[in-house]
This record gives C-alpha cells, structure tokens and sequence, in this order.
C-alpha cells in the first residue's frame, strides 16, 4: 500500500493506524504548500486534490473515516476496533463522523474560509469566530464523548489518533488546550507510543 500524506494535514491519523496496524505500506509526502495537491500527478491519485489518499491493491480510498476503518477491518489482529461487534464499531464510526464532518469543517473555516465565501467580511467573521467554534466542539469532545483512559474506553482505536491529528490544531485556532484536561492526557499519552514516535519523527 502507499499513503500519500501531507505535513500538518489529517493525514497523520491514517499514517499513525498503519503503524499501530504493523501494516506493509510506504509513504509519499504531498506539499500543500508548493501545491502538489493540484498536480495533474496527484489529481490521477485523488481528484478531490486532499490527503490522504491510500492506494491498495484493490483501488483508492480517500476520506480518514474510510481509511481508518479500512486499516482496522484489514488488519484485525491489530486490535484497532471491535470488527466483529457492529455497534461497537458503529460507535466508533460516530466519533470519526464527527470528527470528519464538524470538527474538520470548523477548523477549514478559519483556513480556507473561500470554499464558502467571497467576500473579505465574511472571511474575517468566519475567522473571529473559529475559536469560539472549536471550542465548542471539544468541549463536547471533552464532556461527552471521550470516554477513557481511550477515546472508546479502556481500549485503543483508530478513533485515538484521529482524536491526537485534530487536538493538535487547537492551538493555532486559537484555543488553549488546557481548557481540556482529558484530551490534553490523551494527546501525551499518544506521544508516548512507538508508532506515534516513529510517525512524528519521520515528517
């Protein structure tokens, strides 16, 4: 497998699964920055010009949702979700859902505000309010979702590094992580991990 992946992006929660999973697979960084991402290259891969985007021998997935539980159900000696219990993996599903369609979404606000605005106004208001926002969401996240010691409870998932990809954006969307005790133990107990060691250390 390959898992085109980009520096900063939501990437690192498909990349951090592949460790965990011990699954064979390689790496190929797109930088957003010089625009790889709209590569005629690239677009061959992903036409939607994001990441991550994962080659298999079956076809190409894209979205960290799909990917993550790709991961988990192809490799379930890995432990990364309860395959073989559909509402436990449905609750999981849930999380990521949020995690996908929410948080995301109210981070790329104050990112790239002109995927739903033109004008300056707009853009500057959708930025004075990220914060606000975010803080929402993890408060949310905070109070009730997470469960413990693991985002699902005492057992590790493809949702904990999801979780540990979008914490680590609060700060430059001008939340401070402190307001969120439990996410912000999670966040160092993630960083404690080998696979995320290895992962970090290879950007």
């Amino acid at each position: 497998m390959k898992l085109f992946v980009a520096k900063g992006s939501c990437s690192l929660a498909s990349h951090i699964a592949l460790e965990e999973a011990a699954a064979s697979y390689t790496v190929e960084k797109i930088d957003l920055a010089k625009g790889d991402q709209n590569s005629e290259a690239y677009r061959a891969v992903n036409p939607k010009s994001r990441v991550p985007a994962l080659v298999t021998d079956r076809g190409i997935l894209t979205e960290t949702p799909a990917i993550l539980a790709f991961v988990a159900q192809s490799h379930p000696d890995a432990g990364l979700a309860p395959v073989d219990d559909p509402f436990a993996f449905a609750e999981i599903q849930a999380f990521m859902s949020y995690m996908s369609s929410t948080v995301h979404v109210a981070h790329a606000h104050g990112r790239r505000g002109t995927r739903w605005a033109d004008d300056q106004s707009s853009l500057d208001d959708m930025k004075r309010k990220l914060p606000e926002v975010m803080g929402k969401c993890f408060d949310m996240i905070e109070q009730d979702m997470f469960k413990g010691p693991w985002v699902m409870g005492d057992a590790y998932s493809i949702a904990d590094p999801y979780l540990f990809t979008i914490a680590r954006w609060l700060e430059s969307d001008g939340v401070d992580p402190k307001r969120f005790p439990r996410i912000l133990d999670h966040g160092n107990r993630m960083e404690e991990r080998s696979a995320v060691k290895a992962v970090l250390a290879s950007y």
